[in-house]
């Protein structure tokens, strides 16, 4: 036999859900308020489902900002109102998972990148047998950077020579805005990355 007790979070979200279709219409009616109200009730809940999502602090606020200004932008298309609450759990937690998957991917690339910056620079004194593995992988390290495109050749060969890069430098030596120094490294980056990652004799270690 079922119960016919409801849970404390039920009643809460239940409450909630209407608290949500009412400040939808009247915001389409004109009133403000009611909406105003819902952001101040429901934001904490959002900011539940986003964290446990993985995101953190930061990415957290940005989530659950654009939740709201997503709908308010689209307020107007709502077919159904009372199913409004449901909506903003399901973006908040859909928007916090690309969010977290991005932000993991992009620091893997940033890593991947580094290090193949590092092996572009002259190497330390090693012993015979690791110098020997290190000179075979160079090898092949620069058969791919030679098939870069010369501005990346000239990119890569600038910011390898030092392990901080003086961006100024590099501007004026190859006549580049500054701004756009950082974004064409990454691409040059991401052609040897691709390139190294089809080479069957290269291995990332």
């Amino acid at each position: 036999m079922m119960s016919d007790e409801v849970s404390p979070a039920e009643v809460e979200d239940e409450g909630l859900a209407h608290q949500a279709a009412n400040a939808v219409a009247a915001y389409r009616g004109g009133d403000r308020e009611p909406l105003a109200r819902l952001v101040r009730s429901v934001t904490p809940l959002l900011w539940r489902t986003v964290r446990a999502q993985g995101a953190d602090n930061e990415q957290a606020q940005d989530v659950v900002q654009n939740v709201w200004l997503t709908l308010v932008r689209d307020i107007e298309s709502i077919r159904d109102p009372h199913a409004t609450l449901q909506w903003l759990l399901v973006t908040a937690r859909r928007a916090a998972w690309r969010t977290v998957r991005r932000s993991r991917d992009d620091q893997i690339r940033t890593e991947q990148d580094d290090q193949i910056t590092e092996w572009l620079v002259a190497p330390s004194d090693e012993a015979p047998d690791v110098q020997v593995a290190r000179d075979e992988r160079d090898q092949a390290l620069w058969r791919h950077v030679g098939a870069l495109p010369e501005r990346c050749r000239q990119l890569l060969s600038l910011v390898a020579m030092v392990d901080r890069p003086d961006y100024a430098v590099v501007s004026r030596t190859l006549g580049m805005p500054v701004g756009s120094i950082g974004p064409t490294r990454g691409r040059c980056l991401a052609k040897l990355r691709l390139a190294l990652a089809a080479d069957p004799t290269w291995s990332l270690q």
